[in-house]
């Protein structure tokens, strides 16, 4: 599972997802992305099993890139605790995903086999994505 080495502070602000990524909202390294349409938080196991869904899916054949990293601990209190304490300890890892953030790319297969595999990809996620093609990769196909 993806999960940062070291950290600054150990919890962290649940934070805001308002607006829209300014970066990292293009096909930047393949030819082929799965962009967010919806903001959301997307966690390490559920990044862990689109790599897998997407790798198996094209068949260990061309090159994959996540461009998204966990980064932000969520914590939960144990179930049946009283209210206070404080807060409670870090559970899992996610990533903070607003609409247009290129999550995965994908190169070197076929448009349909990429098709499939990032529809693979978006079933495992919690928010809503799109495939989207490069314009250039676009541009010598046709």
């Amino acid at each position: 599972m993806l999960s940062p080495k070291r950290v600054k502070f150990r919890k962290m602000f649940k934070g805001r997802m308002t607006g829209l990524a300014h970066r990292g909202s293009e096909v930047s390294f393949g030819h082929f992305g799965l962009q967010a349409m919806e903001p959301g938080w997307v966690s390490n196991r559920q990044i862990e099993a689109c790599r897998v869904a997407i790798s198996r899916s094209v068949k260990r054949g061309g090159k994959i890139w996540i461009r998204i990293f966990p980064d932000k601990p969520i914590t939960k209190k144990p179930a049946e605790t009283r209210m206070g304490k404080g807060k409670g300890s870090p559970e899992q890892w996610v990533a903070v995903v607003k609409p247009g953030r290129m999550m995965f790319e994908l190169e070197g297969v076929p448009r349909d086999v990429a098709e499939k595999a990032m529809a693979l990809a978006a079933a495992k996620l919690s928010v809503k994505s799109k495939f989207v093609v490069r314009e250039e990769a676009h541009t010598n196909e046709g």
